[in-house]
């Protein structure tokens, strides 16, 4: 048994001893063994098996139950690990608030579940209300109430054929800020590598042969990521994590510690192979089973018939009436992807509504279906939002929420699907200027933006990443994350009642073409030195232009097709040509 940490000396000289005193052959007569865990993280309730032309694009719960159960035939030792953030995502779990999902997990016979920032989304209270329906145990030593007691076990034993399996569990710290605050106000998260230095002294002592440690922590920037702990922490053979969706095919080794996951929602599971022999682990690997590969695996009938019954259940819930509407929401496709709807504009609206952000954006490709005016059942927001997204807010300066919206309105009059729908703010939207110049008159909770300025915005998670090619969003750091789409309408036509939403526009539609000033007089040409030569700029022409993003001078000439020089002398107040130009700033370009 595994307790390296205390073995005396006394002990180490006895061992060499009987291995010259007596037969080394039967010294080492203890079998090697084998153990397989199969893992999945950050499937976000995507439970189902899916295929498309022949080919599995989503693995299912139902493959993965089958695959265990093939695996028992041939060896004893098979543990299954969830690392997270699987009660929550799909209509399938939000209707239930993750009751269907546990009766999934209770089927397929995992053996340990670490809750991820996303399963506390139905509050603290509704998971301790879910841990008592489930067959196995919630394992994370980190999370505490706020007297500093644990709430969940903080680990578990595993008795195998032959030897022991200790795993502990912890959850992101994120989680505070991650979920609605509100969800987690009477629990804390405290130091992952503490609890985990704690963890693994309790299970050496416990005299087990293998340490597991199953995180919700993942592998980007941060003090609490999986790679830090098995940096600080001796003592784990394998860390199965989730978070941050990343994929290693091969697992990565950290010091003694692999690192498995498996990437995000149905598109692999994971296969961490460990042997064992004379109380330690000898060799570790890891792999990958890709959708794609899993097409010969029969879906585990009982798990089958389970979602069948589920989807029954469902249909009930989603018959339920949350609200009336005397005006058809429009969610028509070509509408939300060209202009302004009175339904783009309720969902905008909810989402300051939940959120308290000043400024909302999401996509009108997000916008699937419309509804007809008279009552509204779950059924209608869950066909018009079907993709599981849930809110992110950020900081983000004005100049970039500016950006953003030139970037939604860039394809006009083309359909496309990042045409913003918005709320707490108002613009012009000039048709008839060139893509990066159609915003003017930006204004934010009835102020003229500050492009300087950082205001809490809100969008959904995909665009928050950077969908839709919305990029400037990205870099900003998330502030917190909410609940489902679904979810959040549902919540607020219920607190309507009534829904009469009649389009009151908040971008005002100019379609009048820019007029061209009259020529102004143009300033004596300043000669400017260019390799040796001298550039005189022709008089010529000029508009206004507005910046749409940080850049230099050299820069916004090559785009439009003209010497910087130009620019350089159609605004002599620029005195420094190297400096970049700040998106907002209004400048004089020549007119093609």
């Amino acid at each position: 048994m595994r307790n390296k940490r205390f073995m005396s000396l006394a002990l180490s000289i006895t061992m060499v001893l009987s291995l010259v005193l007596f037969n080394p052959i039967s010294a080492f007569a203890d079998d090697a063994k084998e153990l397989v865990i199969l893992h999945f993280n950050d499937t976000h309730a995507r439970v189902k098996s899916v295929e498309k032309d022949g080919v599995v694009t989503g693995v299912g719960f139902d493959r993965i139950a089958q695959y265990k159960q093939d695996l028992l035939k041939e060896n004893p030792n098979v543990l299954m690990l969830d690392a997270g953030d699987t009660l929550h995502g799909q209509p399938i779990a939000t209707l239930s608030q993750g009751e269907s999902i546990v009766k999934i997990l209770n089927l397929m016979g995992i053996d340990a579940f670490t809750p991820g920032n996303h399963d506390f989304n139905y509050g603290f209270a509704r998971l301790q209300e879910l841990e008592k329906m489930m067959n196995f145990p919630i394992v994370s030593a980190n999370v505490m109430d706020k007297s500093g007691k644990e709430v969940f076990k903080p680990y578990v034993i595993k008795e195998m054929d032959g030897f022991k399996v200790g795993i502990f569990g912890l959850s992101t710290p994120e989680t505070s800020y991650k979920t609605n605050p509100k969800n987690v106000e009477t629990i804390d998260f405290t130091d992952t590598i503490a609890a985990a230095k704690k963890s693994v002294e309790a299970l050496e002592k416990e005299n087990v042969d293998v340490i597991i440690a199953l995180t919700h922590l993942g592998l980007d920037q941060g003090d609490d990521t999986s790679d830090k702990v098995a940096e600080a922490v001796d003592g784990i053979d394998l860390v199965i994590d989730g978070h941050s969706h990343t994929t290693l095919e091969e697992g990565r080794m950290v010091k003694n510690t692999l690192i498995a996951s498996t990437g995000e929602y149905d598109k692999a599971f994971g296969i961490v192979t460990l042997k064992i022999a004379n109380g330690e682990v000898t060799e570790k690997s890891a792999k990958l089973m890709a959708a794609a590969d899993t097409k010969d695996i029969v879906p585990h009938p009982d798990v089958v018939a389970l979602l069948a019954d589920i989807d029954k259940g469902l249909n009930e819930i989603l018959s339920e009436k949350i609200g009336t509407s005397t005006v058809m929401l429009d969610g028509a496709r070509e509408n939300v992807r060209t202009k302004e709807t009175n339904f783009g504009q309720l969902v905008a609206d909810a989402m300051l509504d939940a959120t308290g952000a000043e400024v909302a954006l999401t996509n009108g490709g997000g916008i699937r279906a419309s509804i007809e005016a008279g009552d509204i059942t779950k059924n209608h927001i869950v066909t018009s939002f079907p993709f599981g997204n849930y809110l992110v807010t950020k900081e983000v300066k004005g100049k970039d929420i500016k950006a953003a919206l030139e970037h939604g309105l860039s394809k006009y009059p083309e359909q496309n699907g990042g045409f913003p729908h918005v709320a707490g703010i108002t613009f012009t939207f000039n048709t008839a200027n060139p893509a990066g110049s159609r915003v003017s008159d930006l204004m934010i909770g009835g102020s003229p933006v500050d492009m300087e300025k950082a205001y809490l915005f809100v969008t959904n998670d995909f665009m928050a990443a950077g969908g839709d090619d919305y990029t400037m969003l990205k870099p900003y750091a998330t502030v917190n994350e909410y609940a489902a789409f679904d979810e959040i309408l549902v919540n607020y036509i219920k607190k309507m009642g009534t829904i009469s939403t009649t389009l009151v526009p908040r971008m005002t539609v100019n379609e009048t073409a820019p007029v061209t000033p009259a020529p102004e007089p143009m300033p004596e040409p300043v000669p400017v030195p260019q390799d040796g030569k001298v550039i005189v700029p022709e008089p010529m022409e000029t508009m206004n232009y507005t910046v749409t993003s940080e850049m230099h001078m050299m820069e916004l000439a090559m785009n439009h097709g003209f010497a910087w020089q130009h620019i350089l002398v159609l605004n002599p107040e620029i005195s420094n040509p190297m400096l970049k130009l700040k998106a907002g700033q209004v400048i004089k370009l020549p007119v093609h």
